[in-house]
């Protein structure tokens, strides 16, 4: 994604995000995120697919073989947990920081 301007996302690494859309889709499974991709609007979920990559034997591994690992799937499909429920973000100033806010439960997100 070329733009002038970095685009910000409210989801972060280590947050709780349950995924809506995709095979892997489950609404009242929450899982955590593992790693954010700004640039490419992707996040890397924790057991969200998975896909199996063939490596060959080196010094590292030296046997080879098959190994499975999880891929960045689109932020879109992605939405953070509140501790009860699904719900959107919203951000606020409270003391000069900027605060995320669950729309649904109007409590701060940690």
């Amino acid at each position: 994604m070329k733009t002038r301007f970095q685009p910000k996302f409210n989801i972060k690494k280590g947050d709780s995000v349950v995924v809506i859309a995709g095979d892997d889709k489950d609404v009242k499974k929450p899982r955590t995120v593992l790693e954010v991709f700004p640039d490419k609007s992707r996040v890397l979920v924790e057991g969200v697919n998975v896909v199996t990559k063939h490596t060959k034997p080196s010094a590292q591994n030296t046997k080879g073989g098959i190994v499975k690992k999880e891929a960045p799937i689109h932020i879109s499909n992605v939405m953070i947990w509140d501790g009860k429920q699904a719900t959107k973000v919203q951000r606020t100033r409270e003391n000069g920081k900027l605060v995320r806010v669950s729309k649904k439960s109007g409590q701060a997100i940690k």
